[in-house]
């Protein structure tokens, strides 16, 4: 479930950044309460904290006093910016390396695409 190369927290927070892209947390949505993540994936709730806090503190999140943590409004689009430049800056340039040393080209990653080689 977790692994060791990462901190718990950032895991978490990938998980739920994850849930958002793929749309089963919406704006608006609340998100499960500390102690109850905490339980369920028997984590220290400063832990589950940690996480929910660098949400909050990238607008991906408020706080609603009493009431609990829920997906800002204009997340979605957030989200989808920045996944899409660090994708462009940081996962690309890798790719077309490896494309290129495959000697690949577009034709062949176009058909591997329609015959459900991609996503």
């Amino acid at each position: 479930m977790w692994n060791d190369n990462t901190p718990i927290y950032r895991q978490l927070k990938e998980r739920v950044v994850g849930m958002m892209l793929d749309g089963l947390l919406k704006p608006g949505d609340a998100l499960p309460s500390v102690r109850q993540i905490a339980a369920d994936y028997q984590l220290n709730p400063i832990t589950v904290s940690r996480a929910y806090q660098e949400l909050v503190d990238e607008t991906l999140v408020e706080k609603r006093r009493g009431l609990g943590m829920y997906v800002s409004d204009g997340a979605i689009e957030k989200l989808l910016a920045s996944e899409r430049e660090r994708f462009l800056r940081e996962e690309w340039p890798a790719m077309m390396e490896r494309i290129r040393r495959l000697g690949l080209d577009l034709e062949q990653l176009l058909t591997a695409a329609k015959a459900g080689g991609a996503a």
